[in-house]
């Protein structure tokens, strides 16, 4: 195994091409530093420098040895600083877990952005996983955050979590379709319409799922169409081809060929929680916690936000 401290006075010893001066550089003895040396080359098996009474010159080898210690070092350098800034919480490396409603809703984007312009050195690795694969990587500190459609079991010894959003889904119709014109829309309306249905891939009971709550409600649904997204299932009901559910924040800017319509009797809202490991090892976990905490709070597609256009508590709804 190299020694990082016989190679910094090899590399020293070669610059000034004189053991003596090399040994003012480095604040130390010249017998020292000859032995050091000395024992280095016969570590290799190397001979690294040609030596006479006035000189110490290097052999070839030894040039070529120069130029792979220089790059080590410089290398060994950068890693001691990275490792000092990451105990600062300055740079370095991100793992976080999501489900596919952090990014429609633009809260994990927004947040990433935010922590980017604090912290520009972050490296950040995205994982799309089930919400059980995102705790087991918590656990096992593979993961440093995880934002997942439900929270840890409460008994969880190891994980903590906090609720990000509640999004209400809503009813989209086709704008030629008669509920559009309709002024409230009931259970017994929606019963045998065509249903453009949102998979979950990472559900695989998702469709006797909707189905289930569908009937609960008071209606069933009759899939035609089977969306891998909800901004598909919009445009599928924008050309006509059934109604679809979507969620609040999800709604397009610019709903050309659909009617939204809130359904006060559907008691059922998609969720998004921030989970972590109640113990933070590095402090860029707990500040990227607190950017994703405090992006909730500013996301101008979170439905709690007192400032989003459709919220009835913004001052400014002209509903108020």
């Amino acid at each position: 195994m190299l020694d990082l401290r016989q190679l910094r006075y090899f590399v020293t010893v070669a610059e000034e091409e004189h053991v003596g001066r090399a040994a003012e550089r480095l604040h130390i003895s010249q017998s020292p530093l000859s032995r050091q040396i000395a024992q280095l080359e016969k570590n290799l098996g190397l001979t690294l420098f040609e030596r006479s009474q006035q000189r110490i010159r290097l052999t070839r080898d030894g040039r070529v040895f120069l130029t792979e210690a220089t790059a080590l070092l410089r290398h060994a350098s950068r890693l001691e600083n990275l490792g000092r800034r990451l105990g600062r919480g300055e740079e370095g490396g991100l793992c976080i877990g999501y489900v596919r409603d952090a990014m429609h809703t633009g809260l994990l984007p927004q947040a990433l952005r935010s922590l980017h312009e604090e912290h520009p050195g972050i490296h950040v690795a995205l994982y799309d996983l089930t919400a059980h694969d995102q705790f087991e990587g918590l656990r096992q500190r593979s993961l440093d955050i995880a934002l997942t459609a439900e929270p840890p079991p409460r008994n969880d010894p190891d994980l903590r979590s906090t609720l990000l959003l509640e999004d209400p889904m809503l009813l989209a119709v086709p704008s030629t379709h008669p509920l559009a014109t309709t002024h409230q829309v009931h259970p017994e309306d929606l019963d045998g319409q065509p249903w453009i249905a949102v998979q979950d891939g990472q559900q695989h009971t998702w469709r006797d799922d909707f189905i289930a709550a569908c009937t609960t409600t008071g209606f069933t649904p009759d899939i035609r169409y089977e969306a891998p997204e909800p901004l598909t299932a919009i445009g599928l009901t924008a050309s006509g081809l059934g109604i679809t559910l979507i969620q609040r924040s999800m709604l397009p800017e610019h709903r050309t060929g659909i009617t939204i319509h809130e359904l006060p009797w559907l008691h059922h809202c998609v969720q998004l929680w921030a989970t972590w490991h109640h113990i933070d090892l590095r402090p860029l976990v707990t500040t990227f916690r607190n950017t994703i905490l405090t992006t909730t709070n500013t996301n101008p597609n979170n439905p709690n936000n007192p400032n989003t256009p459709d919220n009835p508590k913004n001052p400014k709804n002209p509903d108020n």
